[in-house]
């Protein structure tokens, strides 16, 4: 059996959203089973709760944003991906701002919080959406498609004209363990020519080598280099699971992008539950042993009940 799972004990983290630029705190707190990843604003006088799924989304420019108007949250995708690679399900998030802190730039942060705390079994059984039949969306020369598979598995094509990125390309065969490792670490990145008009935008007023991955007109400038060599596709990779993990169960497909984003992956999402036929929810019971493997836990993470 693969049980659904939260958070041990409660905890925060502190930092500032890459966008906002504000400092913010992050309370994270045990769940029973069946909530799910909900937010809630706490610096907003009964503000509602916003329930983490594709549904929900409101704005995908540059970042995954749940909600709308003043009781929004920015930028959840990097914490949402770090609790689907640990397979936690349920979980209460308050914050004290409109967006979730950036970090480094990856998810790994939120990891190693989560690592540190620990993680404990509920006394339910894990809910599967497994693809049934192939869904594909597309914008202008951008496309995203899920096809039936007997695990996850995500297979990323980034293309940017710049010396230092150019095409990359990836599959990543998803389970706990290999996301902590090969993709948790992957920062986010952007362009320096970007800058002056994101900051117009009301965007990226908190962005610095700190916390992204800086490219000139032909290098990375971060002084200290790349985490790995294709980090950029890594990324796209991370990007993929936050916002697929919005489908709200462990996911069993092979999914495969061509310069997707945020919106691209929130079509898929929609599409996907806007197809009934294309998808079936199964207990982990139903699950073959080789599809309930891959979201197995390492002993030293998981806190007895």
């Amino acid at each position: 059996m693969v049980f659904q799972r939260t958070i041990a004990s409660k905890t925060q983290i502190v930092g500032r959203g890459i966008h906002s630029g504000k400092k913010v705190t992050l309370k994270l707190y045990p769940a029973d089973a069946d909530t799910g990843i909900v937010f809630i604003r706490s610096d907003l006088k009964n503000a509602e709760a916003l329930v983490a799924n594709a549904q929900n989304v409101g704005a995908t420019a540059n970042n995954t944003t749940l909600g709308s108007g003043q009781n929004c949250v920015h930028t959840i995708e990097h914490l949402v991906s770090a609790l689907y690679g640990l397979g936690v399900d349920n979980i209460r998030i308050e914050i004290d701002g409109p967006e979730v802190p950036i970090m480094d730039g990856s998810s790994v942060s939120f990891v190693f919080l989560l690592k540190e705390i620990g993680i404990r079994n509920l006394n339910k059984s894990k809910k599967f959406l497994i693809i049934k039949e192939p869904v594909f969306v597309e914008h202008e020369d951008k496309w995203a498609k899920i096809e039936p598979s007997d695990k996850l598995s995500i297979h990323s094509t980034i293309v940017f004209a710049h010396p230092a990125v150019k095409e990359q390309v990836k599959e990543f065969e998803f389970n706990c363990e290999s996301y902590v490792n090969e993709i948790s670490r992957a920062r986010t990145f952007g362009f320096m020519k970007d800058v002056d008009y994101l900051k117009k935008q009301g965007l990226a007023k908190g962005a610095s080598l700190e916390n992204a991955i800086g490219l000139d007109d032909f290098k990375v400038v971060n002084p200290e280099g790349l985490r790995f060599k294709d980090e950029f596709v890594r990324h796209k990779i991370l990007d993929t699971i936050g916002d697929m993990a919005l489908l709200g169960h462990e996911l069993i497909g092979k999914i495969s992008t061509y310069k997707s984003g945020h919106h691209l992956h929130n079509l898929l999402c929609r599409k996907i539950l806007d197809t009934p036929s294309s998808y079936e929810i199964c207990g982990a019971q139903e699950m073959s042993e080789a599809s309930r493997a891959i979201y197995q836990l390492p002993s030293d993470i998981l806190v007895p009940v």
